[in-house]
């Protein structure tokens, strides 16, 4: 009967409006990155983030995780990204799988594809996120990638990032 009970009371908490507003702000975050990279709005990006960011994409390019501060991400990333044709990081199965006080995690699966001309690198995988509520807003406090399996050549990403710092 204690499971029961205590199911029974992860279901309300799961239909409360509490619990509701907190999931639509953790996606709006998660979807927020995503989609505002891909459309180089850098403000829709920051605002996702904490002030400082854990960014781990160890399973792609080796290394160790770093902290940064997020206007350091959005300076590295439109230093790039701009430089492909077009990016598209269609981001699914988001997944709220913990919320504790004022810290959160969730999962999303991902896959993300990268053009210049009609070359593609296209790269999926999992992100696994942290998320801290900041002044009463969920924000990414760590981002991590694991890189399932992908096509085509990561060197697009240098040559994308030569042809934003050209201007191209």
């Amino acid at each position: 009967m204690k499971l029961l009970s205590t199911v029974t009371a992860a279901a309300i908490a799961a239909t409360s409006p509490a619990f509701a507003n907190d999931a639509a702000q953790i996606n709006a975050a998660i979807i927020g990155i995503a989609a505002g990279a891909d459309r180089h709005d850098w403000d829709r990006v920051r605002d996702a983030f904490a002030d400082e960011v854990m960014l781990d994409y160890t399973s792609l390019w080796g290394g160790e995780p770093a902290t940064a501060a997020a206007d350091d991400v959005i300076a590295q990333w439109s230093g790039f990204l701009p430089g492909f044709d077009v990016t598209h990081h269609m981001v699914t199965n988001e997944t709220i799988t913990s919320i504790d006080g004022d810290q959160a995690t969730a999962q999303a699966d991902f896959t993300a594809t990268h053009r210049i001309g009609d070359e593609l690198w296209v790269l999926g995988g999992r992100y696994d996120y942290k998320l801290a509520n900041v002044d009463g807003a969920w924000k990414v406090s760590a981002l991590t990638m694991t890189a399932l399996w992908e096509t085509g050549s990561r060197d697009l990403v240098g040559q994308a990032a030569e042809r934003a710092s050209a201007g191209n």
